[in-house]
């Protein structure tokens, strides 16, 4: 299994994206969260994998985050949910609430993702909630990541004061988007802390 993929960023558009590394062209299915994530063409982009077999086809599937990539599985694991809404789920919602909305058995908040009916919200709900409820205590659990006064959290959280944030709620979201993993450029971070304050 192809655990992740880095290289130049060679093709990008919605839902795919192409990835060059040792002379070989990757094309890579992603979500609508991670094609707004990664950078510019002819940038260095690296991405978390799932590896998808079938009998007429491989393919891959990234992610940003190692998070996403986690939600991805757990919603494949459920019937009825193949790759391809799975990842239009996490096109509609972020992992973060995602688990929230599992945890809290969130029905109105599932069912507005495209392609997600009643039926499927309450199997969703049924099979996933006690793992959305592991997942999210190991992610409290986890290190807070770089204090605002580090490096590049000092940077975002800097540009979200500037931007008008209040500290408190500004330190809150980079702790938050620095847990998922130490990967981000200053303008990844960014985009990632201004979601969450979005969705206060």
């Amino acid at each position: 299994m192809i655990a992740h993929v880095r290289g130049r960023l060679i093709q990008k558009e919605p839902g795919s994206v192409v990835v060059e590394t040792n002379g070989l062209g990757y094309r890579i299915f992603v979500s609508l969260s991670t094609f707004y994530d990664i950078p510019d063409l002819d940038q260095t982009v690296i991405l978390y994998t799932y590896t998808y077999v079938r009998e007429d086809a491989i393919q891959l599937f990234g992610f940003s985050t190692p998070l996403e990539k986690e939600m991805f599985q757990i919603l494949i694991g459920v019937t009825g949910i193949g790759p391809k809404l799975a990842l239009n789920i996490l096109s509609g919602i972020t992992p973060g609430e995602l688990l929230q909305s599992l945890d809290r058995r969130d029905m109105n908040r599932l069912q507005s993702v495209p392609g997600i009916g009643r039926k499927m919200a309450e199997r969703m709900v049924v099979d996933l909630q006690e793992k959305a409820r592991k997942i999210g205590a190991r992610i409290a659990l986890q290190p807070a990541g770089p204090r605002p006064t580090d490096g590049l959290a000092e940077d975002v959280l800097s540009a979200l004061l500037n931007l008008g944030y209040k500290k408190a709620q500004a330190e809150k979201a980079v702790k938050i988007v620095f847990r998922q993993g130490p990967d981000f450029t200053l303008e990844e971070a960014l985009k990632e802390s201004l979601k969450i304050l979005a969705s206060v």
